[in-house]
């Protein structure tokens, strides 16, 4: 019954906001200009569309406020008036009272306000789907950002959430289609991520990490935790000064360049997935800023981490595999690391997959980005993958997600960004550094703990296993337990040669200094 309450005040909050009449006025087609004099008749729309849109979605709850987020950043696929106003649910989605976030901090920690914080801004300074921020100083002086959960989140989210598990069992039961698509696994992963962005303690946790793996590269700053003000309801981080990545001439007035900034955020996207495997799966331009300072001027500055996406070892050489053919234009080997990995049909042809990516692939690359649209190319692979009964992947969702958003504020910081230029010399270096010396004597030095504790053990594990075997093979393992016993005194003489070996030219340079002085 919840459900279906819900679906009805979905369908409800459709029609208070007229949406139904933005989707019919969008076809220029004189049925649907009739049709929407008609649903019109009666009903007060005189509000401008993206207005009524984004009122909708901020009604409707954080799940529809997240994909009107997304939506925002793709100014290539929107009108630019409904673009602007959905832009607005980066960092302006309407506050909740002051006096509940200080309840709520008051009651995580157990004591009054004036004895947390030395000063506390009640006006918060961002507010979001999930959480607001306000600024604070701490009794040692020390300014922090304030990071308070909305209250009552959990019953919200979980309401949509069973929602969207009862529509994708519709989806996977009416169709084959359906079930390719893995609409329950999908909206798993997305349950997941939810639930894990209302706990603050483990978004906190979230930019530790990814601090520690950027703080070589010096193209991004992450706020620091101050972890005894971190809890699940509330997180107290690092006050970061920077401007909104957003307000792009004060950008431009301030000196910044645009076209470096463009290939640094391709660079530490790249960065996240392919090298560390652990990236910001949320970044709109609500949650990235620029530094000004002089000591750090242009670079990145991150905030919110509810959201992150990992890869495992197997998916992350499985997509620069595919980044990589795709720079180099080999289709065909795409074709065949998608039948390698068990994604399409094993009876699948690979020279007609082959040709079906070249169509969709090939018409653009060489091309600024102004001139492309990967949401253009991702829509006719997906038209591919149905044709060929690709299975969709939910752990590379987010991944699709977050391209999709720096592709769009790559097109605002400079539309004449080459993205694959941009992005080939860092994908051939980690590949070489994957199947390079290096890559090995990492994998040894990680493995040696272990060989270290099977090794002494394995003489004995093999008597034990040759005084219980049966048939005509024992006399051949005797016979290897014997050469592994000769194998383990030859390795010794040659271990205690070689010290004595060292300790000898160590005698001699010190006979020698000893000399010389």
């Amino acid at each position: 019954m919840t459900r279906v309450f819900r679906g009805i005040f979905i369908a409800w909050t459709v029609l208070r906001f007229g949406l139904d009449e933005l989707l019919l006025s969008s076809f220029d087609k004189p049925w649907s200009r009739r049709l929407t004099r008609m649903v019109s008749t009666g009903r007060n729309l005189k509000a401008p569309r993206g207005e009524r849109l984004r009122e909708a979605l901020e009604s409707l709850g954080p799940i529809f406020v997240k994909f009107g987020q997304v939506m925002s950043t793709r100014r290539d696929l929107l009108p630019t008036d409904i673009a602007d106003e959905l832009a607005k649910l980066q960092d302006q989605v309407p506050p909740f009272d002051s006096s509940l976030a200080i309840g709520i901090i008051e009651k995580t920690f157990g004591k009054p306000l004036t004895q947390i914080f030395a000063s506390f801004d009640q006006s918060p300074v961002a507010s979001a789907s999930i959480a607001q921020v306000h600024f604070a100083t701490l009794p040692n002086g020390r300014e922090v950002a304030v990071k308070v959960l909305r209250p009552n989140m959990l019953p919200a989210i979980e309401k949509d959430l069973a929602l969207m598990r009862m529509m994708a069992g519709w989806v996977e039961g009416l169709s084959a289609d359906g079930k390719r698509l893995k609409p329950r696994e999908v909206v798993a992963e997305f349950d997941k991520y939810l639930h894990d962005e209302l706990d603050l303690l483990r978004e906190a946790a979230n930019a530790a990490q990814l601090r520690r793996n950027m703080q070589d590269l010096n193209l991004v700053m992450i706020p620091e935790m101050v972890w005894d003000y971190c809890m699940p309801e509330v997180m107290v981080m690092e006050r970061m000064n920077g401007v909104p990545i957003g307000q792009l001439q004060r950008l431009r007035d301030a000196g910044v360049d645009m076209g470096k900034l463009a290939r640094d955020g391709v660079t530490i996207f790249f960065t996240q997935v392919f090298k560390d495997g652990f990236f910001h799966a949320d970044m709109h331009p609500g949650n990235i800023q620029i530094s000004l300072e002089p000591s750090t001027f242009g670079r990145y500055i991150s905030l919110d981490f509810g959201i992150v996406g990992t890869l495992t070892a197997v998916d992350k050489e499985y997509l620069v595999q595919n980044f990589t053919a795709f720079f180099q234009h080999d289709y065909k080997r795409v074709a065949e690391l998608h039948l390698e990995s068990g994604w399409v049909p094993a009876g699948t042809r690979v020279d007609e997959l082959e040709a079906a990516i070249r169509a969709c692939c090939e018409p653009y690359f060489d091309r600024p980005l102004k001139e492309i649209s990967l949401g253009m190319v991702l829509m006719r692979l997906f038209q591919t993958s149905r044709r060929f009964h690709v299975e969709i992947q939910p752990q590379l969702v987010l991944l699709q997600k977050t391209l999709l958003n720096i592709e769009g504020l790559g097109r605002e910081l400079d539309p004449d960004l080459d993205l694959w230029s941009t992005a080939k010399p860092f994908l051939e270096k980690w590949m070489l550094e994957q199947v390079g010396p290096e890559r090995l004597l990492e994998q040894l030095k990680a493995e040696a703990p272990a060989y270290a504790k099977l090794l002494p053990g394995f003489p004995r594990l093999l008597a034990q296993y040759l005084k219980n075997a049966q048939g005509g093979n024992r006399r051949e393992l005797e016979e290897l337990l014997v050469e592994q016993r000769r194998t383990n005194k030859l390795l010794q003489k040659l271990i205690y040669g070689g010290l004595g070996f060292v300790l000898g030219l160590i005698a001699m340079q010190f006979v020698l200094r000893i000399r010389v002085f």
